[in-house]
């Protein structure tokens, strides 16, 4: 029986949360989290059961930041694995526009040290990453100036 036998990746939601105030920025922290610790990461957590990922990336996003968001959509889905850190985790990228609440807050300073608005194209190195975040910039994701796609519907 090997080490990771029975073991299951968990699901997480990502959120890259936009605003028309801030161009071609999204909005990052940087983790206090034993898990990735010091590196910067999305606005995120873990899928409650029965959620769905537009809810989760809302409730996500008010819990960490005060904020609300409009126009939640499916971005993109990122399989991250680090064996040595036994982390794997399949987390699903939202989008979100920051609606007409106000400024981000940090409203978990004991898993973050703060959020700021920062340009995609001038990101902190890929090291500097939290694994998913790290994963979704490999892909050569870009969320500014394409079109991004819808998540399929359920095959029933």
């Amino acid at each position: 029986m090997s080490a990771n036998e029975g073991k299951r990746p968990g699901v997480g939601v990502g959120v890259l949360v936009t605003d028309s105030s801030h161009p071609n920025c999204v909005l990052l922290g940087k983790r206090k989290s034993p898990m990735g610790e010091g590196k910067y990461q999305l606005p995120g957590g873990h899928l409650e059961f029965g959620e769905t990922w537009e809810d989760c990336a809302r409730r996500e996003v008010l819990e960490e930041a005060g904020v609300r968001l409009v126009d939640v959509r499916f971005a993109s889905v990122v399989n991250s694995v680090n064996m040595d850190e036994q982390y794997h985790y399949v987390t699903v990228i939202m989008r979100g526009e920051l609606g007409e609440n106000g400024d981000p807050v940090n409203l978990e300073p004991d898993k973050n040290e703060g959020w700021a608005w920062t340009r995609w194209d001038l990101f902190p190195a890929e090291e500097q990453l939290f694994l998913p975040l790290a994963t979704l910039r490999q892909q050569g994701f870009q969320p500014f100036g394409a079109t991004t796609p819808r998540a399929p519907a359920p095959t029933l």
